[in-house]
């Protein structure tokens, strides 16, 4: 009896907590908040292929800010390469597409802090055997990545795996990352690079198409770009505060990445 006497205060402790750290929020008063993505970065924003309409881990996360801050998320649409700049100069108050934060950006841009931390593995179809790891991918001069222009995949695959040069015939560069996916699909190259979390993504919407080799690439950090000195980055960093807390997060975590390693 006492055991559950206290299992039931914990549980309204918890309750408490959670419900007087949301109560703390800014209250943004219905404002409505442009957020733009590009919906090719399966699972984190994409089209469901069903409704036609942008779904993915970034969508959940974005909305759930709008609720908790009593703001009006209303969406749009641009290309990875225009995205940053058009935040950058107000045409959007609130940019994602699994941007990593790094120090070149945030010349740019303002971010919040990291609502996510993935590193860079290699994607490959399910019936490679020519290479193993990154050493053995990089020794064989037939090979090739498939990369998006002035992403952090395409960064990784110059400077962490192959040579240095970004001229280097062996990255076939694609409009957009889910182009670079299909490339690998079709055996137009053959590894693409991309978070952990994506890649979790790309195997478990497509079973037995792709796999995993080698090890990790490196560690990033994800983060929503803003507006410089947007008024915007304290509110959403308090509620991404909130949802890590609460567990909302590891359960968005848990409803869109397929763990390969099961």
């Amino acid at each position: 009896m006492l055991l559950l006497l206290s299992r039931l205060v914990f549980a309204a402790s918890l309750l408490f907590a959670c419900t007087s750290q949301a109560a703390a929020l800014p209250d943004l008063q219905g404002r409505t908040i442009l957020a733009v993505t590009e919906n090719a970065y399966t699972p984190l924003n994409f089209v469901d292929a069903n409704t036609g309409q942008g779904i993915g881990w970034e969508y959940d996360a974005m909305n759930e800010i709008g609720k908790r801050l009593n703001a009006n998320i209303e969406w749009q649409l641009s290309s990875w390469d225009a995205m940053i700049q058009a935040v950058r100069q107000g045409q959007y108050d609130i940019g994602m597409d699994g941007i990593t934060i790094n120090a070149e950006r945030s010349k740019q841009i303002d971010f919040s802090i990291p609502y996510m931390t993935s590193q860079q593995f290699m994607l490959v179809r399910a019936d490679e055997d020519r290479f193993t790891d990154a050493k053995s991918f990089a020794a064989n001069d037939d090979l090739h990545f498939g990369a998006q222009a002035g992403t952090t995949n395409f960064y990784v695959a110059v400077y962490d795996v192959l040579d240095g040069n970004e001229d280097n015939p062996r990255i076939t560069l694609l409009e957009t990352f889910g182009a670079s996916v299909q490339a690998l699909k079709s055996g137009d190259v053959d590894s693409v690079l991309m978070d952990a979390t994506s890649a979790r993504g790309y195997i478990g919407a497509n079973p037995g198409m792709f796999k995993i080799v080698g090890g990790p690439l490196g560690t990033e950090d994800f983060g929503f770009i803003f507006t410089p000195e947007s008024d915007l980055v304290a509110p959403v960093n308090a509620a991404i505060r909130s949802m890590k807390a609460d567990g909302t997060l590891e359960a968005l975590n848990k409803k869109w990445f397929f763990d390969y390693n099961q």
